[in-house]
């Protein structure tokens, strides 16, 4: 039974039952009567008629969760670590719905933390500290007191990151213990995996990150405004596994929204149409799938049961020119195009040094780059090269221009496909993952929870 003490759709309708219907509507227009369909469960009509106030997100700021009051102060600092690496200005009107969906996001922290206190799993001071300690080796060198201040400069706090990791430990014990021992994957089953995916080497196979929010037909579209502005933050600088950690619904928010290597047929209809045509680095979404939105972001492609290219050793010359300060358009287009000369007339690798010196370019050497480390666009033109062949011209005036020469490739030899271990545990987080959200929902159904 839902215990819910104020909801944002049903506080309105319950002062009207406590206040008689001597309350104006905000609309006149008669209500038609809908039946319920698989659809639309509730036979919600389309044109309804509201009484009170239509936004009631707007006095929603604070909440108390089974007792535990999540502050003003815990909105401000969670909300900071969410923007903290975006460098786009956020307007009033994203930042409200950022700020009720971070609220979602603590309560939901909360209840976790709850249950498994109240399973007796109460999550250690010194295991949170211990991730702490790890995240600043991660970032600052190892260095707690660091990653402390810059906490504090960006308006958060280090209180604030922990109980983060707190809420993300105390769930992964509880999914240990309430939902993981009851699935259960047949040999027969990885066995069958693993004969369609020999059937289908050779065909593409994709590395996504997701951000999932679940919505129904009540909170559809504030849940949609809510994906909308998260893409628009992300298209502007935020970071994909900074926002996946904090809003995505998916057990694999904890490792930022990697869903790992999957093929189109393991993906929702949806989701398999969007990804197919997709590139590396791309953002797409929000996507409407059965049960909520998910916003997808392509790290990787590869084929399936081949070797990756991304795995690649590459040996490549790095050729670049400068322009002295004050240099006019006219000057730099001239230098850019002697050196553009410069590189169609290469003959391969071995010309390069000899070459640059009479055009006053530098070249730097490396003979063990791996293709995954390289930005994603560069990383496409160079895989597509010959042995000699450079990338077209890239940089400008402040940085320099510059071009990459491909020398020498060692490509990764064939995995021969993935393990029957790994198959198996495919299987059961997929599984762990639809059993979270149900039990997700069971706590939030039988959670108290009021909204100041």
């Amino acid at each position: 039974m839902t215990k819910t003490l104020f909801t944002r759709t049903g506080t309105a309708l319950a002062a009207i039952g406590m206040i008689g219907l001597s309350v104006a509507p905000v609309a006149s227009s008669a209500q038609t009567v809908a039946v319920p369909t698989a659809e639309n469960p509730f036979g919600l009509p389309e044109d309804i008629t509201l009484f009170g106030k239509a936004d009631p997100d707007r006095r929603t700021a604070t909440a108390v969760v089974n007792g535990y009051v999540i502050t003003g102060t815990d909105i401000d600092q969670r909300v900071a670590l969410v923007t903290a690496a975006s460098d786009a200005e956020i307007s009033e009107e994203e930042m409200l719905r950022l700020r009720v969906q971070v609220l979602r996001n603590l309560i939901d922290e909360t209840l976790k933390i709850q249950a498994a206190a109240a399973d007796e799993m109460a999550v250690k001071p010194e295991e949170v500290q211990q991730t702490y300690i790890q995240l600043a080796g991660q970032n600052f060198a190892g260095e707690p007191k660091k990653m402390d201040e810059y906490l504090v400069s960006i308006g958060s706090s280090p209180a604030s990151l922990k109980r983060q990791i707190e809420g993300e430990v105390a769930w992964e014990n509880l999914l240990r213990r309430k939902i993981m021992p009851f699935v259960n994957v047949s040999a027969e089953e990885v066995n069958d995996s693993l004969k369609r995916m020999n059937e289908a080497r050779g065909t593409d196979e994709y590395r996504l990150g997701e951000i999932y929010l679940s919505a129904t037909t009540e909170n559809r579209a504030a849940v949609l405004a809510n994906a909308q502005a998260i893409v628009q933050q992300l298209q502007q600088g935020g970071s994909f596994v900074a926002y996946a950690r904090q809003f995505s619904e998916a057990t694999t928010a904890v490792v930022g929204g990697d869903l790992g290597w999957v093929r189109l047929g393991q993906l929702p209809s949806q989701l398999g149409e969007a990804a197919r045509t997709m590139q590396t680095g791309q953002l797409v979404g929000p996507i409407e799938i059965p049960g909520g939105f998910s916003i997808l972001y392509l790290i990787n492609k590869r084929q399936v049961l081949m070797a990756d290219p991304a795995e690649a050793l590459l040996s490549l010359k790095q050729i670049s020119i400068n322009f002295a300060p004050g240099i006019t358009q006219d000057q730099a287009e001239v230098r850019v195009n002697e050196f553009a000369d410069f590189i169609e007339g290469l003959r391969g690798c071995s010309d390069v040094e000899a070459g640059a010196a009479k055009i006053n370019a530098e070249v730097v050497s490396n003979d063990n780059i791996k293709a995954a480390n390289l930005p994603a666009q560069l990383r496409d033109i160079i895989l597509g090269l010959q042995i000699g062949q450079a990338t077209p011209p890239f940089g400008g005036v402040q940085e320099g221009v510059r071009v990459l020469m491909l020398c020498g490739r060692d490509d990764p030899a064939d995995t021969g496909g993935p393990t029957f271990a790994a198959v198996m545990d495919q299987i059961e987080e997929e599984r762990v993952n639809k059993r979270a959200q149900r039990y997700l929902r069971d706590l939030r159904n039988d959670a108290y929870i009021e909204y100041n």
